[in-house]
């Protein structure tokens, strides 16, 4: 028996994790000992309702911003962080965060420590990233800073700014010819509303893998199935993972008579992602 003390507060926010009942969730943080991502998994094998995502959990507020070069061949996200909603919305907060994501573009830092040491224009002098953030912290009255950086670099890259700056996506192509940009940006799109764990399966980690069939078993022996098809029926419900949850195997939202790798080549015959990064605030 648990001897941690389970609050409401975390039971609550288990439940706006999950989706799943006031009572499901107490239980399942007793029985983890107040383990969040263990009780997301106990849930899961005892069949509660669980959201397909929980990426986009409860945090901070502020902005997330993505950029392209000129070339089109590398790409930058940044996450710029406040602590209220009304800041978040302040449209000098705003304009700050895309003269740190041009920044990054331009001076094409390799980690957030490099891109806190670049220079920006602020009230006609050049000023480190860093220390600008604590100078608006002071100004403001708000905790202001950096929190995420990311780069991606490809043959072309599409970037996408999705709710009001709240989620921002780069995705990488393999190629750039008429009608890439226009595709790019609903791959773009796809990933930022289906939130896909890899490009395809290959991409997969083992951890995941391991994690995905391991719940697979216990819901399958929880129906009273015979052991000896245990590996066989967790195995299907493996594939129907990796065709829910890795991007190109994903039914393409805009139709759903194609997966997203069939919706790209009709736009350019052999056209693929390469990568991606997605970024949701807080998250």
């Amino acid at each position: 028996m648990s001897t941690v003390q389970i609050s409401a507060s975390d039971v609550n926010k288990l439940r706006q994790q999950t989706g799943a009942g006031m009572m499901d969730c107490k239980k399942a943080l007793t029985e983890t000992n107040g383990d969040f991502e263990a009780a997301i998994d106990y849930l899961r094998k005892k069949g509660a309702k669980v959201a397909a995502s929980r990426q986009d959990r409860e945090s901070n507020e502020g902005v997330v911003i993505a950029r392209t070069s000129e070339d089109g061949k590398r790409g930058v996200i940044i996450e710029l962080n406040c602590e209220t909603d009304f800041v978040a919305k302040n449209a000098e907060f705003v304009a700050f965060g895309n003269e740190i994501a041009n920044a990054a573009v331009q001076g094409n830092p390799k980690s957030l420590e490099e891109l806190n040491a670049l220079e920006i224009d602020v009230e006609n002098a050049r000023v480190k990233i860093g220390d600008a953030t604590v100078d608006k912290t002071g100004k403001i009255g708000e905790k202001i800073g950096v929190s995420k950086y990311e780069v991606l670099e490809g043959e072309k890259v599409v970037a996408y700014i999705h709710g009001n700056f709240r989620l921002a996506v780069l995705v990488a192509l393999n190629k750039n010819a008429n009608g890439v940009d226009e595709a790019g940006k609903d791959v773009a799109m796809q990933i930022a509303a289906m939130s896909p764990v890899a490009v395809d399966k290959d991409g997969v980690d083992s951890t995941t893998i391991e994690r995905e069939l391991a719940i697979a078993k216990d819901q399958i022996r929880a129906e009273g199935k015979p052991e000896e098809m245990v590996e066989k029926i967790a195995a299907g419900k493996l594939n129907k993972f990796y065709k829910d949850s890795t991007l190109l195997n994903q039914e393409f939202v805009k139709d759903s008579s194609k997966n997203v790798s069939q919706f790209l080549d009709t736009v350019e015959k052999g056209l693929t992602v390469t990568a991606f990064k997605r970024v949701a605030l807080g998250a």
